[in-house]
């Protein structure tokens, strides 16, 4: 029977468990976002992941969002990423990055002063994004030309050909949570007319297009998507998120992806509804899913198929050997919320495996 200890094919690559860890913003990388030594430990720490997802990272210089997160744009950057990409295979594992453009979550005190770019002019409310003065409103973004988008898709494409100098196993194109991608595919925030926008397919274009030029330099057996049909999260909505998730899951099928990660419900519980069954249904890859699950579940869902791997994020922070506690049946420890997004090893490093958590009852 397949359980979350069972290899999984994940496109070109065979991975040893189906336990993923989800991509998470750290903002260890400072204000110049720089990939380093601290960030390469972290990563090899949690190397017994089937898939590490490094967290998002800028693929077009100007487009920062979490003011210290880190970029692939750039050869000191691509140097910096090779500490982490060299340190988590040499502990045995595997490492996608995830490529990403902030869209209208983007900030002008994080960029020069530059307006943030969206596929329609409105703002993300009911929230702040933090700069180097403190907690700001979000700004309303400028709509972009037409005109401009090859620009944006042949960045992902720079990028992509940057994580494989960086040394990285593949790479996961960011189509979730509100930002740029995402923005085009949901209607909430895509109000444009003309080819990318109005239809699904036209929503969708500009995804498809970052797809097919990631995929020209990778493979598309070397490229994940990772996509959040309903969740509200940078004030995110759709009209019809389970229809936008069904026809997404069948289009998908022309690029032969390594993997399809579909979050599956609302960080704020805000919008509701069961994407995964028909993803499931329509989607002929790797399928892995992401949001809330326990260890329990999620073996669960992969033994009954629906799903093929789980990826865990907060979970996988606070606990850098979480397979083998699943594994063990062993207690896990709890995230420190605090310390997520704060500089340096605390909360980041510093959280003991198990057999180190043994010792210290002792």
């Amino acid at each position: 029977m397949t359980d979350l200890f069972s290899p999984l094919q994940l496109g070109a690559s065979t991975v040893p468990n189906r336990i993923f860890m989800a991509p998470l913003t750290r903002c260890r990388a400072g204000a110049e976002h720089l990939p380093n030594a601290l960030m390469a430990e972290y990563y090899a720490q949690r190397a017994s992941a089937g898939l590490i997802v490094a967290e998002a990272t800028m693929a077009i210089e100007g487009n920062s969002s979490f003011w210290h997160e880190p970029g692939i744009h750039s050869a000191a950057q691509v140097a910096g990423w090779k500490l982490t990409t060299d340190a988590v295979h040499a502990a045995g594992g595997r490492i996608f990055l995830q490529l990403w453009h902030g869209g209208r979550a983007c900030h002008p005190l994080l960029n020069n002063g530059a307006q943030p770019v969206a596929p329609s002019a409105i703002a993300i409310t009911g929230d702040e994004v933090h700069t180097p003065q403190g907690k700001q409103p979000y700004v309303l973004p400028r709509e972009l030309r037409d005109d401009e988008l090859p620009a944006i898709v042949a960045g992902f494409g720079k990028a992509a050909a940057n994580a494989k100098a960086a040394g990285f196993d593949g790479v996961e194109v960011h189509g979730a949570n509100g930002y740029l991608l995402d923005e085009f595919l949901r209607d909430g925030a895509n109000r444009r007319g003309g080819p990318y926008g109005g239809s699904l397919e036209n929503r969708a274009r500009l995804l498809c297009e970052v797809i097919e030029a990631v995929s020209s330099v990778w493979g598309s057996n070397r490229v994940g998507l990772r996509i959040s049909p309903l969740n509200s999260y940078n004030s995110m909505i759709d009209s019809d998120p389970v229809g936008l998730a069904t026809w997404l899951a069948g289009r998908l099928n022309d690029f032969k992806l390594a993997y399809l990660h579909a979050m599956r419900s609302d960080f704020f519980g805000l919008q509701k509804g069961d994407v995964m069954t028909p993803i499931r249904a329509n989607y002929k890859g790797v399928l892995v899913a992401n949001m809330g699950y326990t260890p329990d579940e999620a073996a669960a869902a992969v033994a009954a198929g629906k799903v093929d791997a789980v990826a865990f994020g907060t979970g996988f922070l606070a606990n850098p050997d979480l397979p083998a506690r699943i594994k063990a049946g062993a207690a896990l420890n709890q995230p420190i919320a605090a310390t997520f997004y704060s500089p340096g090893a605390h909360g980041y490093t510093d959280y003991p495996q198990m057999a180190m958590a043994a010792c210290a009852t002792e």
